[in-house]
């Protein structure tokens, strides 16, 4: 199996074999305005599930509990807040998450108190528990102190009920997040795009020296991120800060990709234009060709981990940041795997295309065709022209071989 994929490799590195993407591009665009038109649909009208530090709201964590029931702690809730619709969620097998509207601090008493009688107990002894409790006390008053003498068995159990009631209310914690501050969570991470998408764009138009390939980078970025955020509203995942992290951190990674096909992108085209053997666009295809392997057991690599903390790590966990930063990684890398395979070089191609000097060597490239096709016939020139231009109509199984492979200059002595 290695050798088999060693080989598979190596011929689409030499251009044995080949896939026409660049050629297809047209498809792939297809496919890929259908996602975000799909996408944006759902953003649209599904919306989003934001979590409680964008809405704001009240939270309530309860910890080593043995009813793990959702129903049972919405139960609980409504005893207090009957109009209540609470969002409950597990987070590993001992705690549960209750999240509800803002609530006032009486309220947030309340449900607390509640909460912790529910799932702990009201910590009432029971007739033959008090009786054992007030034989002890009077075996014990001889060896205590004056003051401790004074007391009744009523009073230590009194003092047993208050230290439980404490124990059990600490084991349920609770925290409110205003709505001004989500909004502020909310306005921070727009801008962090925005800054990010600038700094991406200004970072690829100075190495490549080439606003094109940066303008197709960016357009891929932004259907990896459209792709992962209407996943998201699709399926109804909560949108914690965890997933806006995992958003940008997913923009870096397919901009990572993205930046390694240009790179050789730009080595193969870097004299096309002075020859008339092959075209921009079969030395890009040739490019995404070279780097296909690479990119595929890149995502393969990235996506091991993530899924192990995705589907192995939450199930022991629970939800939580762990959970909404691997869905985020999960699902990003995977569309932007794809984008920089089979939309970033096409539309680099297809907006190269519009450019006087392409323009001007598809002229040339026509020529050089007509005039092998004069020579020796069209049909014998469709067999061994060498010209790779978009339009060429090459025969199926015709292989490219080493000779479209761009020719380097040898450096003077």
């Amino acid at each position: 199996m290695a050798s088999l994929l060693d080989r598979w490799g190596n011929n689409l590195y030499t251009g044995q074999k080949s896939y026409q993407i660049v050629q297809k591009r047209k498809f792939f665009y297809i496919v890929s305005a259908v996602a975000i038109v799909i996408c944006v649909g759902l953003m649209v009208f599904r919306g989003f599930n934001l979590g409680i530090e964008f809405r704001g709201g009240s939270e309530f964590q309860i910890n080593q509990v043995s009813n793990s029931s959702q129903q049972f702690a919405v139960e609980t809730l409504q005893k207090v807040l009957p109009n209540e619709v609470p969002r409950v969620s597990n987070l590993g097998s001992d705690s549960i998450r209750i999240q509800t509207d803002s609530l006032d601090e009486e309220t947030q008493i309340k449900v607390r108190n509640a909460l912790a009688e529910a799932y702990f107990g009201n910590c009432e002894k029971s007739e033959s528990e008090k009786d054992e409790a007030k034989k002890t006390e009077e075996k014990s008053q001889d060896s205590k102190n004056e003051e401790d003498k004074s007391k009744t068995a009523d009073d230590k159990t009194a003092e047993d009920k208050e230290k439980c009631l404490k124990e059990n209310r600490d084991k349920v914690s609770n925290t409110t997040i205003g709505p001004s501050w989500g909004k502020d969570v909310s306005n921070k991470g727009i801008t962090a795009l925005i800054i990010f998408m600038l700094c991406c764009m200004a970072f690829m138009t100075i190495y490549f020296r080439n606003w094109r390939m940066a303008l197709s980078g960016i357009l891929a970025l932004f259907q990896d991120l459209i792709i992962t955020v209407g996943i998201y509203a699709a399926v109804g995942w909560e949108i914690t800060p965890a997933s806006m992290i995992g958003f940008l951190t997913i923009l870096g990674y397919s901009m990572y990709d993205t930046v390694v096909v240009f790179d050789k992108v730009r080595e193969n085209t870097a004299d096309v234009y002075k020859q008339t053997r092959t075209s921009f666009a079969a030395q890009a295809n040739l490019a995404v060709n070279q780097t296909f392997v690479r990119s595929i057991n890149t995502t393969v690599v990235a996506l091991l981990p993530v899924s192990a903390v995705l589907f192995i790590g939450t199930a022991w966990v629970g939800a939580g940041t762990l959970q909404d930063i691997s869905l985020a990684l999960f699902i990003g890398m995977t569309a932007g795997a794809y984008s920089s395979i089979f939309l970033a070089t096409p539309m680099l191609v297809t907006l190269q295309s519009k450019s006087k000097k392409d323009i001007e060597h598809k002229k040339q490239l026509d020529e050089a065709y007509n005039k092998l096709k004069d020579i020796i016939g069209e049909e014998e020139a469709k067999k061994q022209s060498q010209l790779r231009d978009i339009s060429a109509q090459l025969l199926p199984g015709h292989r490219l071989d080493n000779k479209v492979q761009p020719k380097r200059k040898r450096k003077k002595r």
